[in-house]
């Protein structure tokens, strides 16, 4: 068995083209990522899965990179074409936008999964403190069940408080964050797999995995971290890291 990170990086963004190799304190975006990456405790080995060769060749030397097909519809297809699992590895997607992710959550979700409980996936959440994240469609949400898995995602507030406020004290909300491991067989049947209508009206496509029957592990942790979405996040993240160093 592996234990394989998995970072998606593609050039273009809606909201910020380019922004994998937007210098942040001196370094491209992905490398600050892979970085991180490197430092977990779990992972074998960690691969950076890109189709541009502007990113590839500012890798060089950080992070092995693979080259993938332009043409996938997410970057979990990206994940796993890169990763080429065998069905009992675990693979851990890191999104390429996140340079402040903590190795030691990675390490937490690829112990979820060998916790020997049959999870097909793991995730993370962390309480939703605001009544704005709680109504923003932006920030996904989740339910879980008695065993920590997760019983829906959705962009609406869930669940609903029938009569009056949500009660944002009483752990029920949860926000989702966008770090998945797998099993190898699992991602390699959910990439098989078409989209089901309920990923499709959410835009959510952890809902696919749900739908086939996946049973997804919810780790909690404190914080959602700050990605950088826009390029007014550079800022906040260049304070972070400055803060960090000192």
């Amino acid at each position: 068995m592996r234990v394989i990170g998995v970072i998606p990086s593609r050039w273009g963004s809606t909201r910020f083209p380019g922004k994998s190799l937007h210098p942040i304190c001196g370094k491209p975006l992905v490398q600050w990522v892979a970085e991180a990456a490197q430092r977990s405790q779990t992972l074998d080995e960690v691969l950076v899965a890109t189709d541009d060769h502007r990113i590839a060749d500012a890798l060089k030397g950080v992070a092995r990179v693979v080259m993938t097909r332009s043409d996938h519809p997410s970057g979990t297809d990206r994940v796993a074409e890169a990763a080429q699992a065998g069905d009992d590895d675990i693979i851990v997607n890191i999104q390429g936008d996140e340079p402040l992710i903590e190795p030691a959550l990675i390490d937490a979700l690829v112990g979820r999964m060998k916790d020997g409980r049959g999870w097909e996936m793991a995730t993370a959440a962390c309480p939703i403190t605001s009544a704005k994240d709680l109504a923003a469609r932006t920030v996904v949400k989740t339910v879980l069940a008695r065993d920590g898995g997760a019983l829906y995602f959705s962009r609406l507030p869930i669940p609903c408080r029938r009569d009056g406020e949500a009660d944002l004290s009483s752990g029920l909300y949860l926000r989702h964050l966008g770090i998945y491991a797998y099993r190898g067989d699992f991602l390699k049947r959910l990439v098989n797999e078409p989209p089901c209508q309920l990923e499709q009206a959410e835009c959510l496509e952890q809902l696919r995995a749900l739908y086939i029957g996946g049973r997804i592990a919810v780790i909690m942790t404190d914080s959602a971290g700050v990605g950088v979405d826009t390029p007014e996040d550079v800022a906040q993240v260049e304070a972070v890291l400055r803060d960090r160093q000192k």
